[in-house]
């Protein structure tokens, strides 16, 4: 049998810091970042596919806001806006995709499917919104916005405007987990839960009703990775490894670590809670819940042998 990996995607797979997003940069990153996945799938891994979503939806509500102003479009609320997210980038991974397999003659299928993952709409993530999203304003266009649409808004630490926050709750059940796995294991490349998928809480009566907030893609990931049984968990983000004393004289690489080693370091505050702590973290909610192996590594560096931080039991 197939072993089962979940690869997540970080922004940088789609779009580079440096980039404005056209499609032509974001086709052309993708393309490459799924070549690298030819690697697993050729070592024997059967592939569920995760990505975040930040810049693009980030886009989407500019679009949403030109809209209204110009037009008087009717806005979309922020789940709409993810799962717009959703189909798009997932539209893009497949079809690179596609193009590579057929290049490479592997003869596979590939589906995106829109997730909905379940949060607790008590979490107390709700009382502290956090989660940056959208664009950068001026304090005063920040007011206004927050007048008329009830957003939060805080000043960005770098001091480069006012930004939107939203909760980030923590992530309780992938509603699609079951399909996933399925098609997973019959050997189909699935794209899901796409920038950490879509909240919803559910009623006592079942119904499930969306709520504006923003997973974390990473957490998200590592639960769809524990509920459908991967044996390994890639996160791939921007720097080959993590590091602990970070930009520090004394800073030290982390090759293969122990989990329990793994949860010293993020309870010591290792890891920042704005960049590598939530991978960290995941990685480790993985291993803990029966994964074999999380990795944390670059895209370039994801078909070298023993690439990147590797968490184990």
């Amino acid at each position: 049998m197939k072993k089962l990996a979940v690869v997540a995607l970080g922004g940088n797979a789609l779009l580079r810091g440096d980039e404005i997003g056209t499609i032509d940069q974001q086709e052309k990153n993708t393309y490459e970042t799924c070549r690298k996945l030819l690697g697993l799938i050729n070592n024997g891994f059967n592939l569920v596919i995760t990505h975040g979503n930040g810049p693009q939806v980030g886009n989407i509500l500019l679009r949403n806001e030109a809209g209204y102003q110009n037009y008087k479009i009717p806005k979309m609320p922020l789940d709409i806006c993810v799962a717009d997210s959703q189909g798009g980038i997932g539209y893009m991974i497949e079809r690179q995709m596609m193009n590579l397999l057929s290049e490479n003659k592997i003869r596979k299928n590939v589906i995106t499917l829109i997730s909905q993952v379940l949060v607790n709409r008590n979490d107390p993530a709700f009382e502290n919104p956090a989660k940056p999203v959208g664009a950068f304003y001026l304090k005063e266009e920040a007011e206004l916005l927050a007048k008329a649409n009830g957003f939060i808004f805080r000043e960005d630490p770098r001091k480069r405007g006012w930004r939107r926050v939203v909760p980030s709750p923590k992530p309780i059940e992938n509603l699609n987990k079951r399909i996933v796995k399925n098609l997973a294991k019959q050997g189909n490349i699935v794209i899901a839960a796409g920038g950490g998928g879509v909240p919803v809480f559910k009623h006592k009566d079942k119904h499930l009703e969306a709520i504006e907030a923003v997973i974390d893609k990473d957490l998200a990931s590592s639960l769809l990775a524990c509920e459908i049984g991967a044996d390994a968990f890639y996160i791939i983000t921007d720097v080959p490894k993590a590091y602990i004393n970070f930009n520090k004289p004394n800073q030290k690489a982390l090759n293969k670590i122990s989990v329990a080693k793994a949860k010293k370091y993020y309870e010591a505050g290792e890891f920042s809670a704005g960049s590598m702590g939530p991978k960290i973290l995941a990685a480790i909610n993985f291993v803990e819940n029966g994964g074999s192996e999380a990795i944390i590594t670059t895209e370039s560096d994801l078909d070298k042998k023993n690439c990147g931080t590797r968490i184990v039991r």
